[in-house]
Parts: C-alpha cells; sequence; structure tokens
C-alpha cells in the first residue's frame, strides 16, 4: 500500500524543475520548427503544382 501520511519527505514548491523547462522549450521550438518547415514545403508544393 502507498503510505499518504504528510511527513517531511516533500514540501510542494520546492522540487527543482530547470531541466524539465529546459526540455519542454526545446519540444516546443523543434514543434514549431517542424510545423514552420512542413507549411513552407506545402506553399512550395502548391506553386509548383506538384
Amino acid at each position: 500500500m502507498a503510505n499518504h501520511d504528510k511527513g517531511a519527505d516533500h514540501i510542494p514548491g520546492t522540487m527543482d524543475i530547470r531541466t524539465q523547462e529546459k526540455t519542454f522549450a526545446g519540444f516546443i521550438r523543434m514543434v514549431t520548427w517542424g510545423a514552420a518547415i512542413s507549411i513552407g514545403i506545402l506553399i512550395f508544393l502548391a506553386l509548383t503544382n506538384s
């Protein structure tokens, strides 16, 4: 069974989340670039009637 007592093991709001923030920022940057490249390819295909 899980131990649900409110001991001093964890204090809410004290966890260091810099690594998660950097990872999320990198993911958002990758998705943004991927969407921009995909839209660019679609525009190129539309302009060249491929």
